[in-house]
């Protein structure tokens, strides 16, 4: 997706904000309030968590208005929250 795709999220959004994993894919998550991640997974590889690898202090909130975007042309395709509330804007 052209990044002007994402901004307007012309595949829709879904706004996450419980603890229960989601699974979708994504091409980013806008975090809407300050947000503790406790799960990241990216290209449907669920046995890995990659959350330290976008994150430098994973148990630290991360502040309201970031767009988490992919590495390397990858999309994320789940995420758990511990607190706060995310838009994964839809692949």
């Amino acid at each position: 997706m052209t990044n002007s795709g994402e901004l307007i999220a012309i595949n829709g959004v879904v706004i996450i904000n419980d603890t229960a994993e989601k699974v979708l894919n994504a091409d980013s998550y806008y975090v809407a309030e300050d947000t503790v991640i406790a799960r990241l997974e990216v290209n449907g590889d669920d046995t890995t968590d990659l959350l330290a690898s976008y994150i430098t202090t994973p148990a630290t909130a991360v502040k309201a208005g970031v767009l988490i975007t992919p590495q390397r042309g990858d999309y994320f395709s789940a995420i758990t929250l511990t607190s706060g509330s995310v838009v994964a804007i839809l692949k």
